[in-house]
């Protein structure tokens, strides 16, 4: 698993890395060459040149070479030198994940990704440094795939690392799971094993409300209460089915699991007529993702159940889907 690159890191300190590597292969040192030898087969250790260490060092951190990984380093510098410089718009939401502002063009907000992480109605809580960076990206390619096989949502573009342009929408107040696998809240309130695999995927709804702990409702709750109308229920069911499908497929062919996912819906509307698109985010942090040969968590669950390295398998997630920074998928 790859070392997550940190959120403000010093290109001083990663090459002070790749000479202390160089220096103990020189030495004899096993570990450091074995990390050498990892990434350049028939190297001579003894004889290992900077530029070797350089590469290993950012192949380490998920970089395919030296010079991609100083890009990245580089590019984030600048992307922090343009948030201090503040910003006119005004938040109109800030939610436990992310913060939503005015955007440039009536219609749009700008979404910016937080490294504020809660569990169990926020009673645990904790700062993971380069969270939102990840979760931005991972979510920018996932709403980007859907978009191009027809699932309308409210992604425009990514605007930096943190960034995105999104579609104003009527969030219609509910959460929606989507579960192909047992786990979480479903295996404890049925008493079911946690991994058991589900015979069909099970769609639940849930209110969002914070203080009432987001509590699961019914179809009937949801039309007696004006939350959502008969055909939006059966839109947003026939949606959520064909996000899983899509997912399930994308991440099964890089070696994970899609368990389950939450996600939400909003309405645009085009005079009187409203349509229903997805909204929110899809990420590790709204997904359960197991790796399929291990069942090793790459999700949430690390930071619910302390099991650390809860950045690390982000890091992992974004690897496996090809998500590098040298393909940004930036739009100017």
């Amino acid at each position: 698993m790859a070392n997550a690159l940190p959120l403000n890191p010093d290109l001083r300190r990663l090459r002070d890395l790749a000479r202390t590597l160089q220096r103990n292969c020189r030495s004899g040192d096993p570990s450091s060459q074995t990390r050498l030898l990892s990434v350049f087969p028939d190297a001579d250790a003894t004889h290992v040149a900077l530029s070797k260490a350089l590469a290993v060092v950012a192949r380490e951190h998920g970089y395919a070479s030296w010079p991609r990984l100083k890009a990245e380093v580089e590019a984030r510098r600048s992307s922090k030198a343009e948030d201090t410089t503040g910003r006119n718009s005004k938040p109109v939401y800030e939610g436990k994940a992310k913060i939503l502002y005015e955007g440039p063009e009536p219609g749009t907000l700008i979404q910016y990704f937080k490294d504020d992480t809660t569990a169990f109605d926020a009673q645990k809580k904790a700062v993971l440094e380069g969270k939102g960076v990840i979760n931005n990206r991972i979510s920018e390619f996932v709403m980007t795939r859907l978009n191009s096989i027809g699932v309308q949502n409210h992604f425009i573009k990514r605007l930096n690392l943190r960034e995105q342009l999104i579609k104003e929408v009527e969030i219609i107040p509910l959460e929606v799971v989507c579960r192909n696998i047992a786990a979480g809240s479903l295996a404890q309130r049925l008493g079911l094993a946690e991994g058991e695999p589900l015979s069909r995927p099970i769609i639940e709804f849930y209110l969002k409300d914070d203080k009432l702990h987001d509590p699961m409702v019914a179809e009937a709750h949801i039309t007696a209460f004006n939350w959502a109308s008969t055909q939006e229920i059966d839109d947003i069911t026939a949606l959520t089915l064909r996000v899983n499908d899509d997912l399930r497929q994308m991440f099964g062919a890089v070696g994970i699991t899609l368990v389950d996912f939450k996600i939400e819906f909003g309405r645009v509307w085009e005079g009187d007529v409203s349509r229903i698109i997805l909204a929110d985010e899809i990420s590790p942090d709204s997904c359960r993702l197991w790796d399929t040969a291990t069942n090793e968590k790459l999700d949430k669950d690390r930071f619910r159940r302390d099991l650390g390295a809860v950045i690390e398998s982000y890091t992992e997630v974004a690897r496996r889907l090809g998500i590098t920074p040298e393909t940004p998928n930036v739009i100017h």
